[in-house]
């Protein structure tokens, strides 16, 4: 089967079921497992480079409310790639070339390729979409396999810190303006032993002001935007946090893609290091 990714996750999910080699192209922003970078792409982004927070922001809600994507797909790209398979999602336009772009392009092509959005709002949803593509590319067993794996770490960490004084987490994927981190992560937190004072599970990821931050008086901030900015980082010990700490969001968080457990395992590090007291071996921890 000839499969073109059009997210980051999706491309991860398809190489831990084994189909790495039915990939034929990817995306800009494909980098993991590092044998995606050696793939075909047939995305870029439209953004200038060089932007801050707050631009990127301001350039997104414009777009955004414009109806465009800030990612551009090769169309012709794709037809000459003849896939079976295009697995894409409407979640955020944000992490993805436009859904309606990729269902458009898709029609028109001669192979008339099977388009497949995922669009996982939790937990549950995110390992959900292994099944979804293994019901795709008859790979059942791997995704047996890899649901398996999934849930006897999850459960670990449930049971390691199932009697722990629960901690108050700020987890902010966003920094300029500040954006709470919604969909799985708030999930991610409960089940590593924290009470998410910001977020709410399966929701999408909201606004805030600062002031709202230090309101909800976290004793741990999480920050996990793609990108981190240092310098914002340390201020906001000013919220008046116990810790603050940054962590690899593409890799662990907000990529909805099997490497949300190592982001569990990680989270439950941070929050009870004497109940979890290793990390996901290439996690990037920084206390501040």
């Amino acid at each position: 089967m000839r499969i073109v990714s059009l997210v980051p996750s999706a491309t991860e999910m398809l190489f831990a079921l084994g189909l790495g080699p039915d990939l034929i192209a990817v995306t800009h922003e494909c980098d993991y497992p590092p044998s995606a970078r050696e793939l075909p792409r047939v995305t870029r982004d439209v953004l200038p480079p060089g932007l801050s927070a707050a631009q990127i922001d301001a350039a997104v809600k414009e777009r955004t409310l414009a109806g465009e994507s800030i990612y551009e797909l090769d169309a012709h790209a794709l037809h000459e790639l003849r896939p079976d398979l295009i697995v894409t999602q409407a979640l955020c336009s944000v992490c993805a070339v436009s859904y309606d772009d990729v269902r458009a392009i898709a029609g028109e092509m001669e192979s008339q390729p099977l388009v497949i959005s995922l669009d996982p709002h939790t937990v549950g949803e995110v390992l959900g979409d292994a099944r979804t593509l293994a019901r795709a590319t008859d790979s059942k067993d791997a995704a047996v396999e890899l649901l398996r794996d999934a849930a006897a770490r999850i459960d670990r960490v449930r049971l390691a810190v199932r009697n722990t004084k629960r901690p108050r987490v700020a987890a902010l994927e966003w920094l300029d303006p500040p954006f709470a981190a919604g969909h799985w992560t708030p999930q991610l937190i409960d089940y590593a032993g924290g009470q998410d004072v910001l977020g709410f599970a399966g929701e999408p990821s909201q606004e805030r002001t600062w002031e709202e931050v230090a309101a909800s008086q976290p004793d741990v901030v999480i920050v996990m935007p793609c990108g981190y900015d240092a310098e914002i980082a340390h201020e906001l010990a000013a919220l008046g946090a116990g810790q603050v700490v940054a962590v690899d969001a593409a890799a662990y968080f907000s990529r909805p893609g099997p490497r949300i457990v190592a982001g569990l395992e990680l989270l439950a590090h941070i929050l009870h290091p004497e109940l979890v007291p290793e990390a996901p071996g290439e996690a990037l921890i920084v206390e501040l």
